[in-house]
């Protein structure tokens, strides 16, 4: 996410344990409910709970998850096919492994070529455990001016789209901090339509976004970004924000308006899978996940 100085996993870490000035996080007003609509999984790496992978994913399904996101490629996917008939918990999809380093929108066309072996790898990996999505960052605003990375990105990400077809894994794109597609520096009244070009230029229907909820608070209002990708969106990412702060929180925390959020995602129909992207922790903290997104999404 921003900039990118910044250290995803350190700023997510800094959500585990909520400072004093965290509003409450009570009961969600219970207008626009999405049960029956949304399925939550989490990202693998925030079950720190001891033992095997079977043992992880056994303390996810026992807080309430119906599904968990691994990484690929570099999963064990033998592993991971034993720990997924054991526990009855399935892969929803993946995320792509080495994304920020290894970019889209680089200049050397030689880390272009390694980010699509990467991108088609993941693919692959994510079919043969049973996932259907693949997130991915699409590279860099650092990496040069934003036509030129708007068009290695498309030309680079477009050949793996014929894999993605053949497997039937969608390429999921996520919105996050990295300088493209919204003004880094700008203020909180900015729109998706950037994001909306950017998907519509791949024109296929294994190409949307994976929408995260709490990313573009900042930037913008977030039904409304909701609204503006619609149908786009084919799976969610979730955490909160708070704009007071300038800072992630908890699910929930922050400002965020997630009543609108949910009045959003009835609004375009949304049926699917929302991943928690915070900080994670032991099987108390998993149920403490589970449960800020029963309330924030009225489950």
């Amino acid at each position: 996410m921003n900039g990118f100085c910044f250290n995803r996993r350190r700023f997510l870490a800094s959500t585990l344990t909520a400072p004093a000035w965290f509003p409450s996080l009570g009961q969600a007003d219970s207008s626009f409910p999405l049960k029956g609509r949304l399925l939550k999984t989490l990202k693998s790496g925030m079950i720190k709970v001891p033992g095997s992978l079977t043992e992880r994913f056994q303390a996810a399904r026992q807080a309430g998850f119906e599904g968990v996101e691994m990484g690929a490629p570099g999963m064990n996917v033998k592993e991971t096919l034993k720990a997924i008939s054991e526990s009855g918990l399935p892969v929803d999809g993946s995320v792509n492994a080495g994304h920020w380093q290894v970019r889209h929108t680089d200049p050397d066309p030689s880390i272009r070529g390694r980010a699509l072996e990467s991108l088609r790898e993941g693919l692959r990996q994510t079919k043969a455990v049973g996932g259907h999505t693949l997130l991915l960052v699409v590279g860099h605003g650092k990496d040069g001016p934003e036509d030129e990375i708007w068009k290695r990105s498309i030309d680079n990400i477009a050949q793996a789209i014929p894999l993605a077809a053949e497997l039937g894994v969608a390429i999921a794109i996520e919105n996050v901090w990295n300088h493209f597609c919204y003004h880094h520096n700008g203020d909180a009244n900015q729109s998706a339509s950037k994001f909306l070009s950017y998907v519509d230029e791949l024109n296929s229907p294994w190409v949307g976004m994976q929408f995260d909820i709490g990313n573009h608070w900042k930037y913008g209002a977030t039904g409304d970004w909701i609204r503006t990708l619609g149908k786009r969106i084919i799976k969610l990412d979730v955490k909160g924000f708070s704009r007071r702060q300038d800072r992630f929180t908890k699910i929930g925390a922050g400002d965020l308006d997630f009543e609108d959020v949910r009045k959003a995602l009835t609004e375009i129909n949304f049926h699917g899978w929302c991943a928690a992207e915070v900080a994670g922790g032991d099987r108390v903290r998993l149920n403490e996940i589970s449960e800020n997104m029963d309330r924030v999404f009225g489950l």
